[in-house]
């Protein structure tokens, strides 16, 4: 099924690509991302999602940084334009203030099965300035890492 539309990213060039080696199977990967998402990375009781060629999708992430005096709650939404079962998921990224500045933005991850796991690659594109994309890009490699952990302390 193709998606309703793509977004126009010509104006917004800027992306990063991380690799990663993942000791989980890909069909767990797959779930994790379409699925169970506030299992390791959305606030528990905020994912609305169904994964399914264009259903938008909506959920929270709330953490504190230092500089905070309270938690700080961050709405993302999106919708998902491909799906291909344990291989290739690709959807839109939005977020406001401190993120993509609203821009909507395309996250591609791409599961090839390994002997030792699956190797991931997460693309993403269509950032609105440099700021934004370094920020996700040095984010995306801690929420693999921490992704790839707690999918085996649940196994």
């Amino acid at each position: 099924m193709e998606p309703i539309t793509v977004p126009d990213l010509t104006a917004r060039p800027l992306g990063f690509k991380v690799e990663r080696l993942m000791e989980s199977p890909a069909d767990s990967l797959y779930q994790a991302w379409t699925e169970k998402l506030d299992t390791w990375f959305a606030a528990p009781g905020t994912l609305i999602m169904k994964a399914e060629v264009d259903a938008v999708f909506f959920f929270e992430t709330v953490f504190k940084t230092e500089e905070d005096l309270v938690e700080q709650r961050h709405p993302h939404y999106g919708r998902f334009l491909r799906l291909v079962p344990d291989r290739l998921i690709e959807f839109t990224w939005l977020t406001g203030a401190g993120g993509t500045e609203g821009a909507e933005t395309v996250v591609t991850i791409e599961l090839e099965p390994v002997e030792n796991g699956t190797q991931l690659s997460l693309t993403h594109k269509g950032f609105p300035n440099e700021q934004s994309k370094s920020q996700h890009d040095s984010a995306r490699k801690m929420i693999l890492e921490h992704l790839d952990q707690k999918m085996m302390e649940d196994r």
